[in-house]
């Protein structure tokens, strides 16, 4: 394996490889396999991180026993067999000395069979040597104070002010009606069905009435694709679908738009509510994995939260937190501006993250 030489030929032994994701499961297979008849190689530490479960590289036992040269024996179900085929983040999942993902809902949701993509199983047994730890995203990228792809910049005291100037400048630029008391919801996504895209198709009629715009920016599956094109041609003041990959245009969407949807089948992480919390814009989300650490629900009552979300895959569900939503931000204005105040406070910066990352490999080598 080309890490193993160039390890050697550089002279440089790590104390701990930390793998990501099913294109490096199998370096903690070689670590506790093949390598171990290299004295250089012992007692190095592995651990993996799971971004996206779904994802995991799988191809038949032959092609694999070719590409990697391991023995007939590392090819059963307690390694890395998985339904008559060979899993390379199964390898990963079976050696690695630790294992985290990437929130610690996702983390538990994970080892259950509905959201284990067949690894539950193994999962649910590794429960002691997993834990989740939320991503953080660059403060410096995302900043509206300085952040030269918007329009105008502020900051938590100034965005009672300037924030509705961007959108006004988002409308003007899409042609959508410019009006600064239109509620506008945002989605920034892959158009792929993990993202709850036909909840929104079930209720966008309801959604985008005379007050509420709904600007999208991403790319996928054709059909969701040609679904947004169609609303924005049957809603043409009041929907905009960006079928195009564009960060310029998204830094203006988080700057312009009063919320985000993220109606997700299934979230491990998810950054667009991170960076949400950074502009000011409120994220409204379904209740997992990442999504559920990161958003605090909204309660008019004790005046607490700094976004909303809804439990139950459910269209109609999603459609009544929405309407709440707007209701907020129509009629209590005040609660909506203190619920920003609360979101623009957050620290999502990878300052924390690492934090806890260090002490995990600390753990592990036994500091």
């Amino acid at each position: 394996m080309l890490f193993r030489s160039i390890l050697k030929q550089i002279g440089f032994r790590p104390d701990l490889i930390h793998c990501h994701d099913w294109q490096t499961g199998l370096i903690p297979v070689y670590l506790k396999n093949e390598f171990q008849a290299d004295s250089f190689y012992w007692g190095i530490k592995s651990m993996i991180t799971i971004h996206n479960l779904k994802f995991q590289g799988v191809w038949d036992i032959k092609t694999m026993q070719g590409l990697t040269g391991f023995s007939k024996n590392l090819f059963t179900p307690d390694k890395l067999e998985f339904k008559k085929d060979a899993n390379m983040l199964k390898g990963g999942l079976v050696y690695a000395d630790y294992i985290t993902t990437v929130s610690d809902t996702y983390a538990n949701e994970i080892q259950t069979e509905y959201y284990g993509e067949g690894l539950s199983g193994l999962l649910s047994a590794r429960h002691y040597d997993m834990q989740g730890i939320v991503n953080g995203i660059d403060y410096d990228i995302y900043n509206p104070e300085t952040d030269g792809k918007i329009y105008v910049n502020y900051d938590a005291e100034s965005f009672r002010k300037k924030k509705a100037l961007n959108k006004t400048k988002l409308q003007e630029e899409l042609g959508l009606a410019v009006d600064k008391k239109r509620y506008m919801l945002g989605l920034i996504s892959r158009l792929t069905d993990q993202k709850g895209l036909d909840l929104i198709n079930y209720v966008i009629d309801r959604i985008v009435d005379d007050y509420t715009q709904f600007v999208v920016i991403g790319t996928g599956d054709p059909k969701y694709e040609n679904m947004f094109r169609h609303y924005a041609w049957k809603y043409g003041d009041r929907v905009s679908a960006n079928i195009c990959y564009s960060d310029d245009l998204a830094h203006k969407l988080y700057a312009a738009a009063d919320a985000f949807l993220m109606p997700s089948q299934f979230e491990p992480c998810g950054l667009t509510q991170l960076i949400s919390f950074r502009y000011g814009t409120v994220p409204i989300v379904r209740e997992t994995g990442g999504l559920k650490d990161t958003v605090i629900p909204f309660n008019e009552y004790e005046n607490t939260g700094d976004g909303f979300s809804f439990a139950n895959y459910n269209g109609e569900e999603m459609l009544n937190v929405i309407n709440y939503s707007k209701h907020i931000f129509f009629d209590r204005k005040k609660q909506w501006n203190q619920m920003v105040d609360r979101g623009m406070a957050n620290d999502y910066s990878w300052r924390n993250s690492k934090g806890r990352y260090e002490g995990l490999y600390n753990y592990l080598l036994g500091y």
